[in-house]
């Protein structure tokens, strides 16, 4: 008599839930910008990993617990391309920070099902934030649970070093160096600037140097060396 032994078929952990990034360009903007602000921070360092709408998958086995966080800052892994990031296979570590950034496709029962899963699986520190009306609201683990963060207005993430402003009314992010989060379009305005600014200095600097010379050039006509020391 003889039997089989049949292999159980692998764990599929797909790459992508069939959600859109995003609902607006409204949001899309605010994650880019957050998210590429985040990596810009981090760039120097090496066992950082910084990623946007990325599956985070926290039990092996357990494709089905899940969720893709707008942005998503983990400290103690490196660099690199992820399909997903999969718990098991980056030495047990969790995201310590993350942002959801708010849609009007929202409901109140899928965000209270995020902040769940976010208490549940370790993350030190949330972020919300709203770009419609500019609000954002924080929460903070001690105690091994969440709390709310009450008073965002200075705040300092522990995590980021990032400062949160209130500020006619939005909460406005900063670098820890004081510089504020700017989108792709700000940061492509602010160097134009700083070129246009360079390169007026240059040409200050050009006609200061043709004045000069023509100077020394009169006063070499009259017999005088500009050059001598008086």
């Amino acid at each position: 008599m003889s039997s089989t032994m049949t292999a159980a078929a692998p764990i599929v952990y797909p790459d992508s839930d069939g959600m859109p990034m995003a609902d607006n360009t409204q949001q899309f903007r605010a994650i880019v910008t957050i998210q590429g602000n985040l990596e810009a921070l981090f760039r120097d360092r090496a066992d950082v990993f910084v990623a946007g709408d990325l599956l985070w998958y926290p039990v092996e086995g357990r494709p089905d617990i899940r969720r893709a966080p707008d942005a998503m800052v983990v400290f103690g892994r490196p660099k690199g391309d992820r399909g997903s990031y999969r718990q098991w296979e980056e030495e047990g570590i969790a995201p310590q920070v993350v942002f959801e950034v708010l849609s009007p496709g929202n409901t109140l029962t899928e965000m209270a099902a995020k902040f769940e899963f976010y208490d549940r699986y370790g993350v030190e520190e949330y972020y919300l934030y709203d770009p419609a009306s500019g609000d954002l609201s924080g929460w903070r683990r001690e105690g091994g649970r969440l709390r709310v963060i009450e008073e965002i207005d200075g705040w300092v993430s522990p995590r980021l070093g990032v400062r949160f402003r209130r500020e006619g009314g939005e909460v406005r992010m900063y670098l820890p160096d004081g510089r504020p989060f700017l989108s792709f379009v700000e940061l492509q305005d602010q160097l134009e600037r700083e070129r246009q600014r360079a390169e007026a200095e240059q040409q200050r600097a050009e006609a200061e140097r043709q004045r000069a010379e023509r100077l020394a050039a009169r006063l070499r006509a009259l017999g005088i060396d500009p050059d001598e020391d008086v």
